[in-house]
């Protein structure tokens, strides 16, 4: 393999993705965990209606992982527009169209081997042109028909009750929608290809591997150009979670690697850094807003449940094959060198040169950064308190002192 790129396992970070995403949802919008995941698999079952295989095939079913990938995003934007919208109210989720343009914007910057313009876009549309941009199925891409199908059918189930009644009340009202919410050829390749087993086997997720089997999960070769914009992405969705720690993670991620090429390391593990760095905060997406939001102290109930983030994060990347060096690097960014951080209080002798490195870059990205309820420290005032940190045993003392040096070349404030 070529030490300038780096080989990922990339739809099985995505998968771990989407279940990130469906935290959120669930939060949001009352949806069930594994919803991308389910959606994936009976988007990828119906597919063989149409004898879609190999690039194709996964190509749908990144899609079907991260059809909601903008909602956070869109959510977000809408209630720094109006503070007191309510975000469960009904009306505020039928406007569609705007999630589906940022999604389709977000998903241009994931490495897709097919062309899937317009399937994002496109998900919400319905076969009589009532959908968010009036488009009729004849116009409407086929695998944005397919997860369109896949997600409503889902939907119905969203309380995770795969019986035989719920299956019964599905295909009532599939036949009922046919030519109005679904085409007849979607309708029928659901009838041909998902069967009532498979609906009931959502009950127990024993679907997840049979996903897999269908859509293997193989590490691709990415240049840094890819891999960049693979973390951004993650990054993005990680800090649209909450505007108050907007671009925390891409200011982490870019720390990271500029601190890392600041003491030398090679190509490959400064792109590494960079991954480990966008990913660090994904297990936020699991903490409720009320809690990550709140600008006074946390109550000691309410800071174990952001404790809590760090180890999700470690549960979500851990979901990816061959990605445990990246996952430790990003998940062990609140652990401590006295043995009295989180999540797994590991003490010096077990903490390696780039965990110590990610926690010293998190807490000065973290001091620096503007919030609506703090302005950012000066980078001398951040270095001071990390040196302050590094004497009590908390950080690492030569990572804190190279800190002062390297980001002083580029400090804004």
């Amino acid at each position: 393999m070529d030490e300038k790129q780096l080989s990922i396992d990339i739809v099985g970070l995505l998968g771990a993705c989407s279940y990130a995403l469906d935290c959120i949802e669930a939060e949001l919008v009352n949806v069930s965990n594994k919803h991308g995941k389910r959606v994936a698999y009976m988007s990828v079952c119906m597919a063989k209606y149409w004898n879609v295989e190999s690039d194709a095939l996964q190509d749908l079913a990144i899609c079907a992982l991260l059809h909601d990938n903008a909602l956070t995003q869109y959510i977000t934007e809408e209630v720094q527009k109006n503070p007191s919208i309510d975000i469960r109210d009904d009306s505020l989720n039928k406007k569609t169209n705007l999630h589906c343009i940022y999604g389709e914007k977000n998903i241009a910057k994931i490495p897709f081997k097919t062309n899937v313009s317009k399937v994002i876009l496109y998900h919400h549309e319905q076969a009589d042109g009532r959908g968010p941009f009036r488009k009729v199925w004849q116009e409407t891409p086929l695998f944005a028909r397919i997860i369109h199908l896949a997600d409503i059918i889902d939907a119905i189930a969203n309380s995770a009750e795969f019986t035989q009644g719920k299956w019964d009340i599905c295909c009532e009202f599939l036949e009922k929608q046919k030519g109005k919410l679904f085409d007849d050829e979607c309708v029928e390749a659901f009838f041909e290809t998902v069967s009532k087993d498979t609906f009931i086997s959502f009950a127990d997720g024993t679907f997840e591997s049979k996903l897999w089997e269908i859509v293997p999960r193989k590490k691709q070769i990415f240049d840094w150009n890819t891999c960049k914009n693979i973390a951004d992405f993650f990054a993005s969705i990680v800090d649209y979670k909450s505007p108050f720690t907007s671009k925390h993670s891409i200011g982490v991620a870019e720390k990271a690697a500029q601190y890392a090429r600041y003491i030398g390391y090679d190509v490959l593990d400064i792109e590494k850094m960079y991954l480990a760095g966008a990913l660090h905060d994904i297990g936020k997406m699991m903490v409720g807003n009320e809690i990550l939001e709140k600008p006074d102290k946390l109550t000691d109930e309410e800071f174990d449940k952001m404790k809590n983030h760090a180890g999700y994060t470690y549960l979500i990347l851990s979901q990816v094959d061959d990605f445990e060096e990246i996952r430790d690097w990003a998940a062990l960014h609140h652990e401590k060198l006295n043995g009295k951080g989180y999540p797994f209080g590991k003490t010096a002798d077990e903490l390696n040169e780039q965990e110590r490195i990610m926690a010293c870059v998190d807490i000065y990205q973290a001091l620096t950064e503007e919030r609506p309820y703090k302005k950012g420290m000066s980078h001398e005032k951040a270095c001071d308190i990390l040196d302050d940190m590094a004497k009590k045993g908390f950080v690492d003392a030569d990572v804190s002192h190279k800190m002062r040096d390297c980001f002083s070349l580029v400090s804004v404030h």
